[in-house]
């Protein structure tokens, strides 16, 4: 069997003091409805806090600042790989985000993301620890 090209994903940790920006799938795309950290694909010829940044512009109209790596993680799904990396952020002073993209999107803390369905590779970065109480 044919190995899968790995595509290369972003997700961000966005923190305003205890509590974490989190958004709600469109119900049209794939993993419709599920709960997800901000982001997207990486572009070619971008880094991935690039690929963060401009990704936050588009589907929150959010400008980001602070960023850096915290780690990856790579999930196989049925239809595909992707290595999503985690980066953590602040929203820029007087940026707020807005919902572009998603059908909801919410500031939560750690101990309400447990009643929230999140997307598979998103629940393997709360499992490992990424998201702090």
């Amino acid at each position: 069997m044919a190995e899968r090209r790995i595509i290369e994903v972003v997700g961000a940790i966005i923190k305003d003091g205890d509590r974490y920006l989190v958004g709600q799938r469109a119900a049209n795309k794939a993993q419709g409805g599920l709960w997800e950290f901000m982001g997207g694909k990486i572009e070619p010829g971008e880094t991935p806090e690039q690929a963060l940044a401009r990704e936050c512009r588009e589907k929150l109209a959010l400008e980001i600042e602070n960023e850096h790596i915290i780690d990856s993680v790579v999930h196989e799904y049925p239809e595909k790989t992707i290595r999503l990396t985690l980066i953590e952020c602040t929203s820029k002073s007087g940026s707020a985000p807005k919902a572009l993209e998603h059908q909801d999107i919410r500031w939560v803390t750690r101990a309400e993301m447990d009643t929230l369905d999140f997307a598979p590779a998103d629940q393997d970065l709360i499992q490992k620890g990424f998201v702090t109480r």
